[in-house]
């Protein structure tokens, strides 16, 4: 066990043998700590918090009380294997949040960027990778094997199913289904989710200019109303573009993927 002289842990806390507590960490009331964890500096555990497994907490990140990070998948074929859980920098893990470590049947392991914001009650399954930037609002679920990449926003109380992709700078509905994946700065709303329309209000917040904007409103035009499958348009507009978002959102469609995509109404 390696803690820190600069680390502040509470007499309540239980810190298994193993762990490292980085400078600067406060690992609150009531909290256990795992004998495999590590928690980089200015991690904060704030009361009642289980962090176990093989589990990494980058700098300056928040955990809330009664949030169990680390423990192993909810998998009824998973059998003692390797599974491990990376989370990124300063990101905010509110209350009740749990994250799960990685599958022997996945990639095994289960990674978390920086700079996310995970609201009260999420979960984040086995095998999950979640990019920068990315916002779970309350009661979240993102099924095993999901990739979300950065500057996502999903809803309260949304699914995403497994295996599912959502892209870049997507914005899903509160109260929404996600059964396939997204494409790139897509906007997402319905009980059973649909491609409604571009993410136009955080492409503007981030400052995206004004002719990348129209491209991408053009490109989906083509995508809902050109002609061909979606596939077709896909690559036909890989070929007459020069917007680097509108290519994200080609090579998006264009990757592999073990799902179907939501496609424009």
């Amino acid at each position: 066990m390696t803690i820190s002289p600069r680390a502040n842990i509470h007499p309540s806390a239980v810190v298994e043998e193993g762990a490292v507590i980085s400078d600067g960490c406060e690992v609150g009331p009531f909290c256990l700590v795992g004998p495999q964890v590590v928690l980089k500096p200015g991690v904060v555990l704030k009361s009642h918090v289980v962090v176990t497994g093989d589990t990494k907490v980058g700098e300056e990140t928040v955990i809330f009380p009664f949030s169990v990070i680390g423990e192993i998948p909810q998998d009824l074929k998973y059998k003692s294997a390797t599974s491990k859980l990376v989370i990124g920098k300063r990101n905010r893990i509110r209350e009740a949040v749990t994250m799960n470590g990685g599958s022997k049947g996945g990639v095994g392991v289960t990674k978390v960027g920086d700079d996310g914001f995970f609201m009260n009650g999420c979960h984040v399954a086995h095998d999950a990778q979640i990019g920068n930037n990315v916002v779970l609002v309350n009661s979240v679920a993102v099924a095993g094997h999901c990739i979300i990449e950065d500057n996502v926003i999903v809803g309260g109380l949304s699914g995403v199913h497994q295996f599912v992709r959502i892209g870049k700078g997507a914005i899903i509905g509160a109260l929404t289904m996600v059964t396939n994946d997204v494409i790139p700065y897509g906007l997402v709303q319905g009980p059973r989710g649909q491609l409604d329309g571009l993410n136009l209000v955080g492409l503007k917040r981030r400052g995206v200019a004004r002719e990348d904007i129209t491209a991408l409103r053009a490109a989906f035009q083509m995508l809902a109303q050109g002609e061909g499958s979606f596939m077709e348009r896909s690559e036909r507009l890989g070929e007459e573009t020069d917007s680097p978002y509108v290519k994200d959102i080609v090579e998006f469609v264009l990757a592999k993927s073990d799902r179907s995509f939501l496609t424009p109404r």
